[in-house]
């Protein structure tokens, strides 16, 4: 009997990660990661350097960490199912046949990826929406700078030479799904979460001139998109039907690799930023200040809340960069833990906002930044390095506090990710602030596999995501409950923080030093 395979992609912020998975056993079999060549790119590849708040991407990039991974994978190998998760939003514009524009003009920024992370669109994000629409009622009335609308209006309106040259304006997945099968085919997730696409009336019309020329129908989550190429299979020596998922978010195509599939249950995933995504059966509308709903953009059949920090993982990686302990990362992380497990909840003194990159939820707003309060000369680095910890945990605090406000039940609270598993302190923290038990799967590469079960649902190896979770999903967790004294502490100190996330006078404190020595 011939062997079979899935493979999943994972494509992030600074990498792609791909696993090979045991068809029939569901063991995870091999992994392999690429970093991108040209990284997350704040200057262009001439040595100019772009304005503040931008976070470019080569597309090219992308197809040579998918040449690799697939190569190491799948050569020789019968595969018959290919799923791919890719952090959004981040379109690139394109010509007809999708050449990336960046190929044909790259002293151009307005020609490469826009990053998830881009938030110089917010003046456009800000106007699209003071101008409002139906389309906004399902994403709390308002826009994010980082989604596909804004990004489009900026290039439009920055640069309208390169915008009647743009052809596609593309999804970077949707983008890749499109190189490795030969045909375009859009994900529903990208499309209603990230362009606010609605069935049956489709994309938002008159808000950027020609978009809707450049955009194209998208298909639900798990259906496929096609065989892998010919020139791909004699690229990478893969064998088999090797079915192409369409494309799903990151943060979502987890779902089914963590027990994420079912009514009531709130998944965290917690990387570079983090993604709390609200699974349910039956539509309720959308709590105020939470991003966005969709159906059948993550897990088919279910109703999917999606809301997030803007700025997480990349926090505490920026802390240890800026005042490192010790030559490696892992390092510093484990000095900086180690301290910091050692301060009793509240005796750092300090409070901070979690906004180094901006804040998602519920403010929708790319031009803040963070806040430490209570610095002394007692103050000690890893007092700091825990209170960025806590703030994390706040900010986590008040996304749930909005889903209950807004009348949802969490049965079941899962944080996923590599952080999860690899920082205990952290998990505890957002435990006792939380005030409720949390689970954490026990899983390696639990994004890739989930892209892997997305490949198998459309490649027919499992007839839906609950089979695929139970088969090739994670099958222990490790469950973390609070204790009642740090509880006490946090709550009170959790009051303070939302006193400070909503000071207005604060937050225009902030959007005008974002101003003082910037041009447009």
């Amino acid at each position: 009997m011939t062997r079979r395979y899935l493979i999943g992609l994972d494509y992030g912020t600074e990498s792609a990660r791909g696993v090979l998975v045991d068809a029939d056993s569901g063991e995870q079999l091999a992994s392999h990661a690429v970093p991108y060549r040209h990284g997350v790119m704040t200057r262009l590849p001439d040595g100019a350097a772009l304005p503040p708040l931008w976070a470019l991407q080569n597309a090219d990039d992308y197809v040579e960490a998918a040449r690799e991974i697939l190569s190491a994978l799948g050569r020789d190998r019968q595969i018959e199912g290919i799923g791919l998760g890719f952090t959004a939003s981040s379109p690139l514009p394109a010509t007809a046949d999708g050449v990336p524009l960046s190929r044909l003009h790259p002293g151009e920024p307005h020609a490469y990826v826009k990053l998830w992370k881009h938030g110089a669109a917010q003046a456009e994000a800000e106007a699209i929406n003071a101008r409002g629409g139906a389309f906004l009622d399902n994403f709390g009335g308002k826009l994010s700078a980082e989604w596909l609308l804004a990004k489009a209006a900026q290039m439009a309106e920055e640069a309208p030479q390169l915008w009647r040259e743009t052809e596609r304006f593309i999804e970077a997945g949707d983008w890749l799904v499109w190189q490795l099968t030969g045909g375009e085919t859009r994900s529903l997730g990208f499309a209603a979460y990230k362009a606010q696409y609605a069935e049956g009336a489709g994309y938002p019309d008159g808000i950027v001139p020609g978009l809707a020329d450049r955009l194209s129908a998208p298909r639900r989550v798990g259906t496929s998109a096609g065989g892998l190429s010919a020139a791909w299979r004699e690229r990478t020596g893969i064998r088999g039907q090797a079915a192409v998922a369409v494309a799903v978010i990151d943060s979502h195509v987890v779902l089914p690799a963590v027990g994420g599939v079912s009514d009531g249950c709130l998944v965290g995933a917690l990387g570079t930023s983090a993604v709390y995504l609200m699974l349910g059966r039956a539509f309720r509308p959308l709590p105020q200040g939470i991003e966005g709903v969709a159906f059948d953009g993550s897990v088919r059949d279910l109703w999917c809340y999606e809301s997030g920090q803007a700025g997480f993982g990349d926090t505490l990686a920026w802390f240890v960069k800026i005042f490192p302990r010790a030559a490696e990362a892992a390092e510093n992380f484990r000095l900086y833990n180690e301290e910091a497990a050692g301060l009793a909840p509240g005796a750092n003194h300090l409070l901070a906002l979690d906004w180094w990159s901006g804040n998602r939820v519920p403010l929708a707003d790319s031009g803040l930044s963070g806040l430490l309060v209570g610095l002394t000369t007692g103050t000690t680095a890893a007092g700091i390095y825990r209170a960025l910890l806590e703030s994390l945990a706040y900010g986590a605090r008040s996304i749930q506090d909005l889903f209950i406000a807004g009348g949802f039940g969490i049965d079941r609270l899962i944080l996923s990710s590599g952080l999860a598993r690899n920082n205990p302190l952290l998990v505890q923290i957002m435990t006792d602030v939380f005030g409720r038990e949390v689970e954490v799967p026990e899983i390696d590469n639990p994004t890739a596999v989930g892209a892997a079960i997305h490949g198998a649902v459309a490649a027919g190896v499992v007839a839906d995501y609950p089979e695929g979770g139970a088969r090739f999903g994670a099958r222990a967790f490790k469950t973390y409950r609070p204790d009642a004294r740090a509880a006490s502490v946090y709550a009170e100190l959790y009051r303070n923080y939302a006193a400070l996330a909503g000071d207005a006078s604060l937050r225009a404190a902030m959007h005008a030093l974002n101003r003082i020595g910037t041009v447009r």
